[in-house]
């Protein structure tokens, strides 16, 4: 039986790793990576190669928004402002938000999907234990897919899928576990591309969520928590 094709937003990281992971479990993948002057770009780029050489898509495609590192912003596109490495305050958007973002690249997946046939784009989104991004509630991605139905053809119906969008980060290790995701070749940590610095936001949340799991997490740090 030919099974639905789907678009998977891979950054490299963990959650999209996952994500992917779930996805192909009953669909074939088209795997989409988008560099917008991140920090860590390269090492990003990398861990996307690199998983799909585990998943073996159908499709893959490597694309760039070169509009976000150039508006700035954000610590993670504008070196002049330094990634934090303390606790986050829950009560404020953290300097590593990337404004719209997501916007950003659900639209070039929407493109993509319309033209390959694509019926469902996979993004690894958690609104549970996140860092107060408001990209990255399904609210958010219920109003984008109205404006999909707005702005594709009549027969286009393509709907986004967040299948980590009310787990844990915890629960999202043990499901990657479940479903031999191969977390050593994922990326998160924010500044660094050679080893994990153990110390920014990103890495902060991975180290005590597999330390939560009860599992050692497969990457290199200069610091553990």
């Amino acid at each position: 039986m030919k099974r639905p094709l789907a678009v998977v937003l891979v950054s490299g990281g963990l959650d999209s790793c996952v994500t992917a992971a779930v996805a192909a479990q009953e669909h074939d993948v088209a795997f989409l990576h988008v560099k917008y002057g991140q920090r860590t770009e390269s090492r990003e780029e990398k861990a996307f190669f690199d998983l799909c050489e585990h998943f073996r898509p159908k499709f893959r495609l490597v694309t760039e928004v070169p509009a976000l590192k150039a508006i700035g912003g954000s610590a993670l596109t504008d070196t002049k402002l330094s990634v934090p490495e303390e606790e986050p305050d829950p009560e404020r958007i953290p300097i590593t938000y990337v404004p719209f973002r997501n916007a950003h690249f659900l639209c070039v997946a929407v493109s993509w999907a319309e033209v390959i046939g694509a019926e469902k784009i996979f993004i690894g989104a958690n609104q549970v234990d996140f860092s107060g991004y408001p990209d990255c509630r399904r609210s958010f991605f219920d109003a984008f897919e109205r404006t999909i139905e707005e702005g594709t053809r009549p027969e286009t119906h393509i709907r986004i899928e967040t299948p980590l969008i009310n787990l844990t980060k915890p629960e999202i290790v043990r499901l990657g576990v479940q479903l031999g995701a191969p977390f050593h070749l994922t990326w998160s940590c924010y500044q660094n591309e050679k080893v994990a610095c153990g110390r920014c936001e990103s890495c902060r949340l991975r180290l005590k969520a597999f330390s939560e799991a009860g599992l050692e997490d497969p990457i290199p740090y200069e610091e553990s928590l």
